[in-house]
């Protein structure tokens, strides 16, 4: 049986699927803050205490919900994901990418990489769609209330997960399998797409880039400028509106890497297939 060629996709979340940050939508609002007036303790504490931005926001998430009273267990992150909003043409993407993917031979994969929480992304409508979703993660109490943050990926920490997915390494504590050495990784550099929205993103999209996968920057409508200086500074392969709706032009870019991976797999079939044996 021949060997069918993968596809990885790899997403942000905030700014790149759902239209702002994942905890604006009913995570703060809940605790009767606004965006500015949460972000803005939390970049306070971290000026404050010198604790990392990520880290910084995960602890503020526990002190405020216990001093409102709110037990923050993970059902009710989960519930903070029902109402996200995202852009338009998300919740019918992926099935259509995964059929354009097999009509040319090509099983599509979908991955979240977010410095956001996955148990928020676990409660929306599209946390199904994906493989894998690696996100910031809580340890929970004997009664289920958050108390210590189990994962926090900080923009640098998201590359890893490009070497984690193309050698099939996927248990965040599986360190020999991400170190060691691949003779035979799963999907190759070349085999995966990044997509994200902005500064947040380039070390992953540098990495990506530069190992021969593609990196797409995404913007809202009539906002290219957050994202051209990527581009120009050749920091991604394509710049794309965050317009996920058929016919769209990222559909149109990520139709165009699915059938190249095809053609190049084809190609090299027929190459090894045609070589003469020692």
């Amino acid at each position: 049986m021949k060997k069918q060629p993968i596809c990885a996709i790899l997403y942000d979340f905030d700014s790149t699927l759902a239209v702002t940050d994942m905890q604006n939508f009913d995570f703060i609002p809940r605790l009767g803050m606004t965006p500015a007036e949460f972000w803005g303790e939390t970049g306070k504490f971290s000026e404050e205490t010198g604790c990392e931005r990520i880290l910084s926001y995960l602890y503020t998430m526990i002190k405020i919900s216990r001093d409102k009273g709110i037990p923050l267990t993970r059902d009710y992150l989960r519930q903070c994901g029902k109402n996200i909003t995202f852009f338009p043409g998300v919740t019918t993407w992926f099935n259509r990418i995964n059929e354009f993917g097999a009509q040319n031979g090509v099983k599509v994969e979908h991955y979240l990489v977010s410095s956001g929480n996955k148990e928020i992304v676990e409660g929306c409508s599209i946390a199904k769609e994906f493989e894998k979703i690696y996100g910031c993660e809580y340890i929970y109490d004997e009664n289920g209330v958050a108390i210590w943050p189990k994962l926090a990926i900080n923009y640098t920490q998201k590359t890893q997960y490009f070497f984690r997915i193309s050698k099939g390494a996927y248990e965040v504590t599986d360190d020999n399998g991400v170190n060691e050495k691949a003779r035979n990784r799963r999907i190759p550099y070349s085999n995966i797409v990044y997509i994200g929205d902005g500064m947040t993103d380039i070390p992953s999209m540098i990495v990506v880039k530069n190992n021969g996968g593609r990196s797409i920057a995404v913007y809202p409508k009539g906002k290219e400028e957050k994202v051209r200086d990527l581009y120009d500074d050749g920091r991604v392969n394509f710049l794309s509106q965050a317009d996920y709706g058929a016919g769209k032009n990222l559909e149109k870019v990520m139709k165009l890497i699915i059938q190249s991976i095809s053609v190049n797999h084809q190609l090299n079939e027929n190459e090894n297939r045609d070589r003469p044996a020692d």
